[in-house]
Formats: structure tokens, sequence, C-alpha cells
């Protein structure tokens, strides 16, 4: 099953994945998600992940009725639900026997080739060390993502991911969302329509079958992925769209079968 070759791997988990309805934190999710991290860790692999919920988190941990709509608010949340998520992924991934560390980014950090560089480095110092780093944007600082403003150069985590599997140079990026891939025309609408399991070139018809905005947990859609997609497949790197419900399936990504939806790299 396995290819022969150990690879660098980015995998994001969407807010939808990590968490219930209500906002609390999945345990169940993300203990099937850090097993499977886990063994490909074990295997050679080298694994970074990116991980979304810090503000529905939050906004659960503090029992406040809904999701904020005030700035500081949604960062306060921010930051009570990085602690959060934070504490459990330390505590099951030590249960395997891994050890995690902390990333927190703003557009600055990436932005900037000085910091970049020290960024690509810490990052490699971890993962010779065999430590997964677990990223996030820096909420709490940061309005990139949770509002619209001038200096918009992450602005959500499909596309941190992405500029993440670029800074590391990684070979894989998967992103583990609520639906299974690219289809041909909205599911929902069109039951009929078919999955789409491999995309080399994002053409103008590619592009057009993204539709909006995903769940209200979460702020990315179909159209922040292809954008991801972008810059994954600039750098040399496939990306594939897949359903965080089937955690096991990242098995069959990493030895090349069709799951999901494939952004195939330019070589």
């Amino acid at each position: 099953m396995w290819q022969k070759t150990c690879y660098r791997i980015v995998v994001k988990v969407g807010t939808s994945t990590l968490t219930h309805d209500t906002g609390a934190l999945n345990l169940q999710s993300m203990e099937r998600l850090i097993r499977v991290l886990s063994d490909l860790s074990g295997y050679g692999h080298e694994v970074i992940l990116v991980s979304s919920g810090a503000i529905a988190v939050g906004t659960a941990r503090l029992s406040l009725p809904e999701r904020p709509k005030e700035l500081r608010m949604k960062q306060a949340a921010a930051a009570v639900g990085q602690c959060r998520i934070m504490h459990i992924y330390d505590k099951l991934f030590s249960e395997y026997n891994r050890s995690v560390a902390q990333i927190l980014l703003t557009g600055d950090d990436v932005d900037d080739p000085v910091r970049a560089e020290h960024l690509s480095n810490t990052f490699t110092s971890l993962l010779e060390m065999g430590v997964i780093p677990v990223v996030n944007e820096n909420d709490s600082v940061s309005s990139a993502e949770i509002e619209t403003g001038r200096h918009k150069v992450l602005g959500d985590n499909d596309t941190l991911s992405a500029i993440v599997a670029k800074l590391c140079r990684a070979d894989l990026l998967i992103l583990l969302s609520d639906i299974n891939g690219l289809y041909e025309a909205d599911p929902h609408d069109h039951p009929e329509a078919k999955l789409i399991h491999r995309v080399a070139e994002l053409t103008p018809e590619i592009i057009q079958m993204a539709g909006g905005a995903g769940s209200w947990r979460g702020t990315g859609g179909m159209a922040t992925k292809l954008s991801a997609a972008e810059i994954a497949m600039e750098s040399g790197c496939d990306m594939v769209i897949t359903n965080g419900a089937r955690m096991e399936d990242i098995y069959d990504i990493v030895a090349g079968k069709d799951v999901g939806t494939r952004f195939l790299a330019k070589r």
C-alpha cells in the first residue's frame, strides 16, 4: 500500500470536522485524525497539521450564545479556543508518543522574506526532530481571516495551509473538510453531479464550479480551496480535497489513490 518514498505532508483540518454543531470539540474526530497522523509520522513521513476551529471552540468554551460579531470579541474567543485546542492536541498526540509544537502566524510572518526564512528554518528543525508542528493563523492579533482588511495575505486556513506547504516545500497538501471534493456542479442542487478525481490545470471551467462559503462554523468554501490549489500546484505540491469524516482515507491519498479531488502539481 505504501510508497517507498517518505513525504512531507501538510494536513489542514476544518472547523466543521473538528467541532460539533454546538461548537464544542468533536473529540472522536480529533482522536481518529491524531491516530492516523501519528501513524504516518511513525512510518517516516514528515507531518504538519494546520488546524482551524479556534473561534468556534472559544465561543463554546465561553458559553456565548452565538459566534461573536465584534472583532475584539472574535479575537478574544480565538485566544481562549486556541489554548483549548492545543491542550487537547498535546494530550492526544502524547498518547501515541508524538511531540507537537504550536506555530501561530500572521500575514506579515509569511510576507516578509526574512521572517519567512526564519519560519522555514523553524519548520525544518522541528521536522528533523520528529515533532509535528500545529499551525493556525494568530487571530488574537491578526484580523486577516475574521475581518476583511487592506493587508490580507492569508485570509483563511485553506490559503494558510497552501502557504505553509509552499514555505516548507511539502510534497502533498490534504484539505479535510465536510465535502468529498470538487464536483461538476453543486451536489446539493444536482444530486447526479459527478466527483472530479483529478485536476491537472485550473481552467476557467474548473474555477466556475466553485460555490460559496461552507458551514456557519467555518469561513472557507470551494473558492478558497481552489485558491489554495493554485498556490500548491505552482509550488510543486499536489493538493487533495477530501471528506474529514473518513480520516483513514488519508492512507490511500498518501498512496496516490483516487480519493477526493487531487490537484496535480506542476513538475
